[in-house]
């Protein structure tokens, strides 16, 4: 262990001897393997009495999951076993784990719900028991593009095609090697070919419409009438020619205006044996129009593997690889978070069929339509829709072809009224009943709604602003160190904002999680849980955005550990809660 590792231990023993209660907490903030090593040695240290000899400590490991739980921070297990600390520990550590202390840069997470994974490649999270063990991998558009290479070759040692045809092959089977292998050798390939719209490369390519003509002979294109030298024409195993002029006007009409990459056909008519890849990058000059070509085969590739998914943040072309197809949390590089089954930002705990709804619900104008019928009535002879805007139950329609008189209370005829101009006295009939239920129905839903999706938009909103506290976060811990503060000790200001963020998004979808949800006994409790969380949420955000003075430092803080620690726990509670829910099958539903 070299001297420089010897020194920053001493200094965090003596540091960590005077504030025992902040391990865990700067444990948790350390960002480089190197500092969650120091850290878990200062805690062995401490604990053990600063023992003498540092080189040879005798220590228990804190062992960390290398899958970043983001809903729940990192998952602690603890080896009974004492190991050895191997003073060779930190020899393979890179520059960017050796971060002296101070230097770590506060970065704003691109979407709420959990802490950045510092690898950026692999992790997990969530709140069930088996999402620590959901792995993934983050890869770039070249790395992808050696994964489809890859797949080609594959199959090119068994069936021996051109890459290009064998391409075409497995984008037809969605890229699934083993199905296009089973239709491969069931002994009908001209069928197989066939329905892949390309010629089979075993056989001849049949006799080209042109290839008796001299070269030197001057002949029509059959798109543009112009004569050319027959060496001026091309085209595929079909036979048909075509000048290159036209090929690429065809061609870059076809990637740039109507976006097809995989499907391009021959030109010709009733022609539909397909452009393969070394056509397309032959005939085409424009080096931007092959980069969308590329970038279409490789979206086709990445949209028909289950196992792939686009990164959803805009300007973003990173991929993420996983294990199998679930709903569960990934991180992109760029830090956006998001469900692989549905592409939407993590949206625990309502599951993506409720989102997708709820989803449609605010887009569409099902809620004009809740409105209209909360507010409007229709008029009972020719069904305009009529808004009510004076006292006098007496309504006549304006409409031209109609000029119906009827009582606003129950869409009666007025006549039969009488004097009855602002009491209705005719609440028993039945045809009016229905019509008056019938509204009431509408209004008490497009309450309800109203009532949700106000909570969900205002919890988005405070997302939004608490995004902003991360720079005046690192204002104030600026500040606080100006008062005798180390830079360990203001990270907590930075633990409670990364906290704040994570209930923020968890409250905004529990109320999409509520708007579908049944009322029963396992619903108060959620809704307690939900209350408990939103109340001491919203304490957080208060004691944040306090002006923090020399006076109330000590106190500040105190208030923001136990509060964000607080918060974290009934987080916490409520998500076990709604999983426990979903494996005992004790939710109802409310089918929209």
């Amino acid at each position: 262990m070299d001297k420089k590792r010897k020194l920053v231990i001493s200094r965090n023993i003596h540091a960590f001897s005077l504030k025992k209660t902040n391990y865990i907490t700067y444990f948790e903030t350390a960002k480089s393997s190197s500092s969650k090593f120091l850290f878990s040695l200062c805690f062995a240290v401490s604990d053990r009495k600063y023992t003498s000899n540092l080189s040879h400590l005798a220590c228990r490991y804190i062992k960390l999951n290398p899958v970043m739980d983001s809903d729940e921070g990192y998952n602690y297990e603890f080896d009974d076993e004492e190991e050895e600390c191997s003073e060779d520990s930190g020899e393979e550590e890179t520059a960017d784990d050796t971060l002296e202390l101070g230097e770590v840069e506060l970065v704003d997470p691109v979407v709420a719900g959990g802490e950045r994974d510092d690898c950026g490649e692999t992790g997990g999270s969530g709140p069930g028991q088996d999402e620590e063990d959901y792995r993934f991998e983050v890869l770039t558009a070249e790395q992808i593009l050696q994964h489809m290479v890859e797949c080609i070759r594959e199959v090119n040692e068994v069936i021996q095609n051109p890459a290009t045809i064998t391409r075409i092959l497995l984008s037809h089977f969605n890229w699934d090697k083993e199905k296009l292998m089973e239709r491969y050798f069931d002994g009908n390939l001209d069928k197989l070919f066939s329905e892949c719209h390309v010629i089979n490369p075993s056989k001849k390519s049949r006799t080209r419409l042109m290839n008796t003509r001299s070269s030197a002979q001057d002949m029509p294109c059959q798109i543009c009438y112009l004569n050319y030298p027959n060496s001026y024409f091309t085209g595929l195993e079909c036979g048909h020619k075509f000048c290159m002029q036209c090929w690429g006007d065809y061609l870059t009409t076809k990637i740039i205006e109507e976006g097809m990459g995989q499907t391009i056909s021959c030109p010709a008519h009733s022609c539909d044996i397909l452009v393969d890849d070394n056509t397309v990058m032959r005939l085409i000059t424009d080096s931007k129009v092959k980069l969308k070509y590329q970038h279409l085969i490789t979206n086709s590739f990445v949209e028909c593997n289950r196992l792939l998914k686009w990164c959803p943040a805009p300007d973003c072309h990173h991929v993420v690889k996983v294990q199998y197809p679930d709903a569960k949390p990934v991180r992109c590089k760029c830090g956006r978070q998001f469900c692989f089954n549905c592409g939407e930002n993590w949206h625990d705990p309502v599951k993506c069929k409720w989102l997708r709804k709820w989803i449609k619900k605010c887009d569409d104008d099902s809620e004009t339509s809740n409105w209209i019928a909360a507010n409007t009535k229709e008029c009972p002879k020719c069904h305009v829709t009529i808004e009510k805007d004076g006292g006098c139950n007496h309504m006549v329609c304006r409409n031209q072809n109609c000029k119906a008189e009827f009582c606003w209370v129950c869409l009666g005829p007025w006549e039969p009224h009488g004097s009855a101009w602002y009491n209705c006295n005719r609440y028993n009939e039945d045809d009016a009943k229905a019509a008056r239920d019938a509204q009431e129905r509408s209004r008490a839903a497009l309450q309800r709604y109203l009532f949700y999706c106000n909570r969900y938009m205002n919890h988005m909103q405070s997302l939004r602003f608490e995004h902003k506290l991360y720079a005046q976060v690192k204002q104030k811990m600026e500040e606080m160190q100006q008062h005798n503060m180390s830079w360990i000790e203001v990270q907590f200001l930075k633990k409670a904002v990364d906290v704040l963020c994570q209930c923020r998004s968890t409250l905004m979808f529990t109320y999409v999680f509520a708007f579908y949800l049944k009322k029963n006994n396992q619903s108060i409790i959620f809704e307690n849980n939900q209350a408990d969380l939103e109340n001491a949420t919203e304490v957080l955000s208060g004691y944040l955005e306090r002006d923090i003075s020399q006076d109330s430092l000590q106190d500040i803080k105190q208030k923001v550990q136990d509060k964000y620690r607080y918060c974290e726990s009934r987080r916490r509670v409520l998500l076990q809660h709604v999983h426990e829910g979903y494996d005992k099958d004790l939710w109802e539903y409310i089918e929209d």
